[in-house]
């Protein structure tokens, strides 16, 4: 169990960051509502509209975008917590897995996928 200590007290700083980081900010913040403050500014669309309206599937695609690379990046903090302990053979595995990585990023970007027109 005491390899895991490092991940155990990453998820507790963590924790403990974004309770202290909320508590601050429902003291601190100002509370006015109004029209433009409580409208919909996510994808800009009525969110009491029709359901079967037409919308660009670019929402879609930076969305599955974003969720594929934020994980494929969570790997590399258990890796980095073990990394004087990993051999060569680990260490050029996750070379491996970033250069995969890197090579569908500048895919995706010369292909125009992280263009916003």
């Amino acid at each position: 169990m005491v390899e895991y200590l490092g991940i155990f007290l990453y998820f507790i700083i963590a924790t403990l960051l974004a309770i202290v980081l909320l508590g601050i900010s429902f003291v601190l913040a100002t509370r006015k509502p109004d029209p433009e403050k409580v409208s919909a500014y996510e994808c800009g669309f009525d969110p009491f509209d029709d359901a079967r309206s037409r919308f660009d599937v670019q929402f879609y695609l930076v969305a599955i975008l974003f969720i594929i690379f934020d994980l494929e990046v969570t790997f590399l903090f258990p890796w980095a917590l073990v990394l004087n302990k990993v051999s060569l053979f680990g260490f050029w595995s996750m070379m491996v897995f970033l250069l995969v990585l890197t090579i569908g990023f500048v895919y995706e970007w010369r292909k125009g996928a992280l263009d916003w027109s």
